[in-house]
């Protein structure tokens, strides 16, 4: 079962995304990013790539595509934050980014 992060979690699993870019929602326990990329073709290829691995896990991004920019947000709406598979999606579009 799927939980939200507790304060001693989310420093441990967050700090990297923070320091690879990933910034949290104002308002809302969620996590945020947006990646550009060279041409709108690499962004709904990295895009198909991302969304292979959410349905896998059974998680999926809230995002959006305009061009060659998409904008990544990351909740776990079951448990009302972030959760550890948060920081699991956010870490795969990285190393596939």
């Amino acid at each position: 079962m799927t939980e939200k992060l507790s304060d001693a979690t989310r420093g441990p699993l967050l700090d990297p995304l923070f320091s690879a870019g990933w910034q949290v929602v104002d308002g809302r326990d969620a996590i945020t990013k947006t990646y550009k990329f060279d041409s709108f073709v690499d962004a709904f290829g990295w895009m198909t790539r991302a969304a292979i691995w959410a349905e896998k896990w059974d998680h999926h991004p809230e995002w959006s595509n305009v061009y060659n920019t998409v904008t990544v947000t990351l909740t776990t709406h079951d448990v009302g934050g972030i959760s550890a598979l948060d920081a699991k999606l956010a870490r795969k579009m990285e190393s596939l980014f």
